[in-house]
């Protein structure tokens, strides 16, 4: 398969498909060019968004939650992604365009030369053709010329007219005649022979040797292409096991989301450890005087408050300068930090105050550490100079190590008052940390705790103005090693139980009421064992079936009760998250 042999007549078709090859050659160049510029938009802007999805310093606080890791993992892969992408067009444009360039660039200048060399081929067979063409047209005409004159000799011959004189002229012009055409005949006869030669030389070696120089050009570009679309594939492949662990990344990223720990995260960052507010009971105006009923609807009104600013936006309020918080975080008058809160933040919910000191006490621990190293260099510094005075004055660092220690004491001695502050915080959420504690209410200025028999028990309380003296007054309960069990009713005026208006005005009257069976709100299994070893609490063990009287109030203890074998009941508390429950619709 050669095209000098096979197109030896098609010089110009092949002039033009070779064209048309290199065309290809520069658009698939071209192509490549605009994908680069693609790829480096691309990166570019995968870069942009990541950038602008970074999340701001004010945001950082919600890094915690598995959601937002998630998703700043998210932008760390696609960040990885762009780069992939930015390596793929470098790559592409040093090693693939360079080399389709180059190599455009040679064809085109090889192909000019094969033309070239064909161009002179054809154009010496031309002059050769018409140089063969004028000889035999020469013959023609010497030979016709020949032809007339013998004939006009032959007839000056058989002319008795003509004198001899004539005729012999006749016949030396027929002599020359001849003798003319047989020269043209020959020079025709050698033409002949020289253009044949040329033109089977040109058809058989010398133009078949240009076409075969334009097949290997034209191969050698078909094949370049197909090595650099391949090899574009390869820079393509070479980045997509990378690619491939951006994907797994993301995937992973995107698994190790978590909705319940997020949840609990949420419980654990905006719980303020207050608990719901009680029912407003009944007062009967006809039964008190009017300085009563303002007290109590004060004592209302500031449990109320401090409730709604606990649980749902506490900043916006300003804290009372009474009320029952008063006597768990102490007295308003701390000095305030520099955001406005006070000191031990006593001002924010239980919870969130334990928080907020526990990053307080690592920060001066860290200070503290820090200051305690500076402190260490400062004297092995005058040690230093002390053994060697030509190093330094040894009273240049005795300032500096003055000031230290003083800073030190300082930080210690901040570190012990939030230490304080913090055991404090801790204590009051012990006393508050049995499930029947936590399920105290306070009714118009009083604290009451169920009963397992049923009864209600109040506290003798005082006016707004006199708050207990410690929190452990508030924690206090009068009620029974088995309080928490039971239901505390509110009676309304004549029904011959009382009030809680009666008992704000000293009456300390206890009614027994007639114990009530509560009507279940559904079905539990216990999860897991459960020993009992707070007070109000029962023991349960694993896939117990259980009854669920008392749904979660927010503190994490769920009231239940099973059959005993006296034909009775057993009540209690058993943690929410040991159980499974499933409600009556």
């Amino acid at each position: 398969m050669s095209w000098g042999t096979d197109l030896w007549d098609q010089f110009d078709n092949l002039s033009l498909h070779t064209n048309r090859g290199i065309d290809v050659l520069d658009k698939y160049a071209n192509f490549l060019r605009d994908r680069v510029a693609i790829e480096t938009e691309y990166a570019g802007k995968l870069r942009r968004l990541v950038k602008n999805y970074q999340p701001k310093k004010k945001e950082e606080e919600d890094n915690e939650f598995t959601s937002r890791q998630a998703f700043r993992n998210l932008l760390k892969e696609v960040g990885d992604l762009a780069g992939q992408r930015e390596v793929v067009s470098e790559t592409l444009q040093l090693q693939i365009i360079q080399g389709v360039t180059l190599l455009s660039k040679t064809l085109r200048e090889d192909r000019k030369k094969c033309l070239n060399d064909g161009t002179v081929l054809q154009q010496t067979l031309s002059a050769q053709l018409s140089s063969l063409e004028r000889a035999k047209r020469n013959y023609d005409k010497a030979y016709r010329d020949s032809e007339k004159a013998v004939e006009n000799h032959k007839k000056a011959d058989m002319d008795f007219n003509l004198s001899r004189a004539e005729v012999e002229r006749y016949k030396n012009i027929m002599t020359s005649k001849i003798q003319q055409s047989d020269d043209a005949k020959n020079e025709y006869a050698n033409q002949l022979q020289k253009t044949n030669n040329l033109q089977q030389q040109h058809y058989g070696t010398l133009l078949p040797a240009v076409f075969n120089r334009l097949q290997e050009l034209d191969e050698k570009r078909t094949r370049g292409i197909r090595e650099f679309i391949i090899g574009a594939a390869d820079v393509e492949s070479s980045v997509a096991p990378i690619i491939a662990r951006c994907m797994e990344g993301i995937v992973k990223a995107g698994e190790s989301i978590n909705e319940q720990e997020d949840s609990l995260k949420v419980i654990e960052r905006y719980q303020s450890g207050f608990q719901p507010p009680a029912d407003i009971p009944f007062e009967d105006l006809s039964k008190m005087d009017s300085s009563i009923a303002t007290q109590s609807n004060y004592s209302s009104v500031t449990y109320n408050h401090l409730t709604i600013k606990g649980t749902i936006s506490g900043p916006k309020f300003k804290k009372p300068r009474g009320g029952i918080l008063n006597s768990i975080f102490g007295s308003n008058k701390n000095s305030l930090t520099a955001d406005g809160q006070k000191e031990d933040y006593s001002d924010l919910p239980p919870n969130q105050q334990r928080k907020k000191l526990q990053a307080k006490i690592a920060e001066l621990q860290h200070k503290v550490d820090q200051e305690t190293n500076t402190r260490d260099g400062l004297m092995k510094m005058k040690i230093v100079y002390e053994a060697n005075s030509s190093l330094g004055n040894p009273m240049t660092v005795e300032g500096q190590l003055n000031e230290s220690e003083h800073e030190l004491e300082k930080l210690k001695n901040d570190l012990k008052k939030y230490q304080g502050y913090l055991d404090k915080a801790n204590q009051l959420q012990v006393a508050n940390n049995s499930p029947q504690s936590n399920r105290n209410q306070l009714q118009n200025g009083h604290r009451t705790s169920r009963h397992s028999n049923g009864s209600a028990s109040a506290d003798d309380h005082n006016d707004g103005d006199d708050q207990p003296d410690d929190a452990g007054s508030l924690s206090s309960s009068s009620a029974s090693p088995e309080s928490g069990l039971g239901t505390s009713h509110t009676s309304l005026p004549g029904s011959g139980q009382g009030s809680a208006n009666e008992n704000a005005m000293g009456e300390e009257t206890c009614y027994e009421t007639e114990v009530e069976l509560l009507q279940p709100l559904g079905t539990c299994r216990a999860l897991y064992p459960f020993e009992a070893t707070s007070e109000g609490s029962i023991p349960m063990n694993e896939g117990e079936e259980l009854q669920v009287i008392e749904n979660d109030q927010g503190d994490g203890w769920t009231r239940v009760r099973r059959a005993n074998n006296s034909n009775g009941w057993d009540e209690g508390f058993v943690p929410t998250s040991y159980i499974e429950c499933t409600l009556f619709a």
